[in-house]
């Protein structure tokens, strides 16, 4: 007998059924993270930062008196950017100038020592740009955007969504997740039950939770028949959707 058919064989001795469970746990936010870029340019290096430092500080004056602490700012990145150095790159390679008659001499500006030599006037090379990213973490979610109007309007840059959170979220997470796990049994009982059977114990057992700020509640109102029934009727909340999918052997 080969390995193949063996377990064919076996598989067709073991009857049982396999289901999914589902269920949506909703929790109000409590608290909400966003990153913001922050950018200043000045003609040096050193201006750059020391005006980037200085807007940062204002930033956090401003935020601090939102309700938001300096140690919920966390800088994630500077960096430095000659404006100019970029501009150069695009351009053609700058060579000799062109030659003129032996007669020709400037009236004022700099000196030209003949043909065939290279013009280097005095260039000041653009300016530099200080850019940063901010993570801004807010903890009364309802403030939130409060918070980014004020930064915004003083002249920060918002870069990217809002990631909202909960104080306990294993809490949430299980709480999705055993009410996924009874789904999933009462769902094998009412169709052993139609088939005249009863469930035993379970073969297998695999688990899957999604976080996710109404989305869920907005793909069922799009899809409903992928999901299954029971559909949320709030969106808007943070979710976690549990999905179980488990086998039982039949008595």
């Amino acid at each position: 007998m080969t390995a193949a058919y063996a377990v064919r064989a076996q598989a067709a001795q073991q009857e049982g059924i396999a289901v999914v469970g589902e269920a949506v746990q909703r929790v109000a936010p409590e608290s909400a993270e966003f990153v913001v870029e922050i950018a200043t340019a000045a003609p040096s290096a050193t201006q750059a930062l020391r005006d980037h430092q200085t807007k940062t500080s204002h930033l956090a004056q401003l935020v601090g008196t939102l309700g938001v602490p300096r140690t919920d700012l966390q800088i994630v990145s500077v960096n430095v950017i000659n404006t100019f150095s970029s501009l150069l790159q695009s351009l053609p390679p700058y060579g000799a100038v062109a030659q003129l008659g032996p007669s020709f001499a400037p009236l004022s500006g700099p000196s030209y020592t003949g043909a065939g030599q290279t013009f280097q006037p005095d260039v000041q090379f653009g300016s530099y740009q200080a850019r940063s990213l901010l993570r801004v973490r807010v903890r009364d979610a309802n403030r939130v955007g409060e918070v980014v109007d004020a930064l915004t309007k003083a002249g920060a840059v918002l870069a990217g969504g809002f990631s909202f959170r909960v104080a306990d979220e294993s809490a949430a997470r299980k709480s999705a997740l055993d009410a996924a796990g009874r789904d999933a049994r009462s769902k094998a009982e009412s169709l052993a039950a139609a088939a005249g059977k009863q469930v035993g114990e379970p073969l297998s057992i695999s688990e899957d939770v999604v976080a996710s700020n109404g989305v869920y509640s907005v793909l069922r109102a799009q899809a409903p028949w992928a999901f299954g029934a029971d559909t949320p009727q709030m969106a808007g909340e943070l979710e976690y959707y549990a999905r179980v999918t488990a086998s039982f052997r039949f008595q």
